[in-house]
């Protein structure tokens, strides 16, 4: 296809945002322009939707400077969408880039993301319109197909493995049952995160629940009690997604509203999940001191704790998409692959092998109990969180005799 037009540059931004999108935003746009036969680089806004309503902007005009100060600042630069696009919904978007003349499309996004660009280079095949589609990964969830990690995880898993720690600190000074739900409707990768946060054999997250595994109430119960007869104290880290044995959403069957979003998926987040549980185990264990967060979208975008590795690796994806596409010859999307002790590589993978699928956690790194993770999986995610992080210590306490109630 060497007889592209790559005049004409085109990114976008979908689904979630996260606290390195930006870097990938950044290093698409001056990657771009490094190249001579590129002469505008737009950004549209709020994703597709934005490209169906030919919202753009035109970054060629914007200073490195900027650009740089933009890459490391979280959530999504350019606003984001959540519309799920059809095939008819793609057509709408490939006109507009035949309008416009654009040579490459870059899609920074998760599973619904890669689908989109599948279907808008299908589109442009079809017509014989040059188009190179690339499609750069981002998820807090970990979740997509070919790739070891994805990029927006490994700050948001810092950020819950630092919560985490935090929250066992309050928990150790002030005794009780702490209940934190993290996001993960399939996936749960960000919760077992929480794992990284223990220093102690004591510590806590004490139990772990991830989707990939059915979640049993009267399990549940059980495992709360008997942390708190053996160490007087219990925390518990739950994926907002965790379902039954006939793949009924713990959400669902606790709450006594159900909300569904635009998809028809049930709305998982909100705190409903957080509540019940709480509620469930004040009602059937007697527990007075009961607690419950929901992370919601803090771990998403949180400013401060931001992993340098996923900073680097987020700016990298961006800059292999321009150069796959520029260099390369077909559509595809930018996949990192594991190396060495940690190092990793990117490579271009077929569309069809990311696009609306999901990846979960293997079972080497879920214990067999199915309430904690393994080792495997922390030290598969240890090397993504990056240097500088928190840590924290406990008074020895060297016990004095006691006299009066010896």
């Amino acid at each position: 296809m060497s007889d592209i037009d790559f005049s004409k540059v085109l990114v976008a931004q979908g689904g979630g945002p996260t606290a390195v999108i930006n870097q990938s935003l950044v290093g698409a746009v001056l990657e771009s322009r490094k190249f001579r036969q590129v002469e505008r680089v737009y950004g549209a806004f709020h994703g597709v939707r934005g490209i169906v309503d030919e919202n753009f902007a035109d970054l060629t005009q914007e200073t490195t400077h900027n650009l740089e100060l933009v890459a490391g600042t979280p959530s999504s630069a350019l606003g984001s969408t959540r519309d799920k696009p059809d095939v008819k919904y793609c057509q709408e978007i490939f006109k507009v880039l035949q309008a416009h003349k654009i040579g490459c499309f870059f899609y920074i996004g998760g599973n619904d993301s890669s689908d989109t660009v599948r279907i808008v280079s299908q589109e442009a095949k079809a017509h014989g319109y040059p188009l190179r589609a690339i499609h750069i990964p981002k998820t807090i969830d970990n979740d997509l197909m070919v790739n070891d990690h994805t990029p927006g995880f490994p700050s948001a898993a810092r950020f819950v493995a630092q919560a985490f720690a935090g929250a066992n600190l309050d928990n150790w000074a002030l005794p009780g049952v702490y209940i934190g739900v993290v996001m993960g409707r399939h996936a749960g990768f960000l919760t077992a995160a929480s794992a990284l946060g223990k220093k102690f054999p004591d510590d806590g997250p004490h139990l772990i629940y991830v989707p990939e595994r059915p979640f049993v109430v009267d399990n549940f119960l059980a495992g709360v009690k008997s942390t708190m007869e053996r160490l007087g104290r219990c925390v518990v880290a739950v994926s907002e997604g965790v379902s039954d044995e006939n793949h009924t959403p713990i959400a669902e069957k606790l709450a006594k509203k159900v909300e569904r979003d635009s998809h028809g998926n049930v709305h998982l987040g909100g705190g409903a999940l957080a509540d019940e549980l709480s509620d469930l185990v004040k009602d059937k264990l007697g527990f007075k001191r009961v607690r419950a967060d929901t992370f919601g979208y803090l771990q998403r975008s949180f400013v401060g704790c931001v992993s340098d590795v996923d900073q680097r690796e987020a700016r990298e994806v961006g800059e292999k998409a321009v150069q796959y596409a520029i260099w390369g010859d077909s559509c595809g999307s930018v996949t990192i692959h594991r190396t060495g002790l940690y190092s990793v590589d990117y490579r271009l993978t077929p569309l069809e092998e990311i696009a609306a699928k999901t990846k979960v956690m293997p079972d080497e790194f879920i214990s067999p109990c199915g309430a904690d993770v393994t080792d495997a999986f922390r030290y598969y995610l240890r090397p993504l969180l990056g240097s500088g992080m928190a840590d924290a210590y406990r008074l020895r306490l060297a016990r004095v005799p006691k006299i009066l109630k010896a």
